[in-house]
């Protein structure tokens, strides 16, 4: 399992554990909270209703046929009250009042309660003996929704307690009410899980991407693919992939010298031998003509060996590169026409016929210096392998994503024994008309500026005869 995925569900446990508790607690607590607004507003009715039956009793106006004719009025009566989206259209409060030994002697709701024994209902008792009188009794005790709130207060004549008055309420509209609010807490909570889940899921991936961008780095590394070191912060991250560029460097720093000096010394053995074979048979007598060919051979053999050095300076720099340095958007005919100019008396000594069918509009972004010296390489490649009389012709076009830099000849083409390895460095085929091979770093010189573009080089063969160099670049 990937970290990103370890860190994203190890965040929604915590959340998602967090998150049930709260929305439980509330949902468990928000009856309780309803209960308690309801009884508080029953207390203070119950105290109010109180104190006007005790005046009715001390002044003997207590009439109970008149209370009934008041509360079968108040029930007959309808009405629309919309209270937050919850409709009321009927009076759901009772009421009933006890004497100073607990019998009813009012029942607003139930007649036939009056002149029953109330003494034991707690809200009575406890009222009687001077404490607060409350308590919920269930109409259907199979149903836990059909509670009836009943809340006491004591009836004061004279400062003694001649009674008992208690109001009612069903908690009916309070379910209704619970279950609208239990439907939003819950909606809230799911859009807060979801937000939840999305924050985490952005943060997971804030926190992963330098790894996912360093694992990428290493890829490339490993791979071959020339590649710098994505930019890192300052955190642990930021200094392991710093720690691990510097291994790579390191690394590759001690592999490069190491081929290095095994290519060259093995590239230079060739030539090296031929100047002191030369050298010593100068040492004996000979002919003036024997001489000058001796010589001749020192210096050219000498002067492979300054090329070899050169080009390898040249690859070095390039393959020490891990990003362009300098970056510019020129057009590709003008580049091609002044290298074909540089090499305006090979081909006119080859009888070459040599045409430029980049687009004048074309361009490209990258190191000028370093492009030009890729393309001089190929075409200084495509000139050699031409036989006299040939064609080259240089073509460029945009393909979707690329700009492809075509260079054609009537060469001999790629051996398929050399396909595997034309681009390898000191590999070199020799050239038809002389025989003999060049420094065998031109196309591996080619193959890094393609790499350190982000571009690709390929040499292809054409039909029935020729070669096809083909350098793709990002547009």
């Amino acid at each position: 399992m990937k970290i990103k995925t370890r860190i994203f569900l190890s965040y929604l446990l915590v959340f998602g554990t967090g998150f049930y508790f709260l929305v439980y607690w509330v949902l468990g607590d928000l009856r309780l909270r309803y209960l308690e607004s309801v009884e508080e507003v029953l207390v203070d009715q119950s105290h109010l209703w109180a104190e006007v039956t005790g005046h009715l009793l001390a002044s003997g106006a207590l009439d109970t046929d008149w209370l009934h004719r008041i509360y079968d009025a108040a029930y007959a009566r309808k009405f629309a009250a919309d209270i937050y989206g919850f409709r009321k259209s009927a009076v759901d409060a009772g009421l009933y009042i006890t004497d100073h030994n607990g019998q009813v002697i009012f029942d607003a709701r139930q007649r036939g309660n009056e002149g029953a024994d109330f003494s034991r209902w707690r809200d009575v008792h406890l009222t009687l003996k001077g404490a607060y009188g409350a308590r919920s009794t269930r109409l259907d005790r199979h149903d836990p929704l059909s509670n009836v709130l009943h809340v006491a207060a004591p009836v004061i004549v004279d400062g003694e307690t001649r009674g008992v008055l208690t109001i009612l309420k069903s908690t009916r509209s309070i379910n209704r009410f619970m279950q609208s609010a239990k439907a939003d807490v819950i909606r809230v909570g799911l859009m807060a899980a979801v937000a939840v889940m999305i924050v985490s899921y952005l943060a997971v991936s804030w926190l992963t991407h330098p790894i996912a961008r360093l694992t990428q780095y290493a890829n490339d590394v490993r791979e071959g693919r020339r590649a710098a070191l994505p930019p890192m912060d300052n955190s642990e991250i930021g200094a392991m992939g710093r720690a691990f560029e510097n291994m790579r460097e390191a690394l590759e720093g001690r592999r490069y010298v190491e081929q290095y000096i095994q290519t060259f010394t093995h590239e230079i053995k060739s030539p090296l031998s031929a100047i002191q074979g030369a050298a010593e048979l100068l040492e004996e007598p000979m002919t003036e003509a024997q001489r000058q060919r001796f010589v001749a051979n020192i210096r050219n053999e000498s002067g492979r060996i300054e090329r070899i050095v050169e080009r390898l300076l040249q690859l070095a720099a390039v393959e020490n590169l891990k990003t362009l340095e300098q970056v510019e958007r020129f057009a590709l005919k003008p580049m091609v026409d002044d290298l074909l100019e540089g090499l305006r008396a090979l081909t006119l000594k080859k009888k070459l016929q040599v045409r430029n069918r980049i687009p004048a509009p074309l361009t490209v972004s990258g190191d000028r210096f370093l492009l030009k010296q890729g393309c001089a390489n190929l075409l200084q490649n495509a000139v050699d392998f031409s036989p006299t009389g040939g064609r080259l012709q240089v073509a460029g076009r945009r393909q979707g994503d690329w700009i492809e830099i075509r260079i054609d000849d009537d060469g001999p083409g790629v051996p398929d024994y050399a396909r595997h390895k034309i681009f390898n460095r000191f590999f070199s085929l020799p050239r038809p008309e002389t025989d003999k091979k060049s420094t065998g770093l031109g196309l591996n010189f080619v193959k890094e500026v393609a790499a350190l573009h982000q571009g690709r080089i390929q040499l292809l063969n054409r039909d029935p005869e020729g070669c096809r160099s083909i350098f793709r670049l990002p547009a």
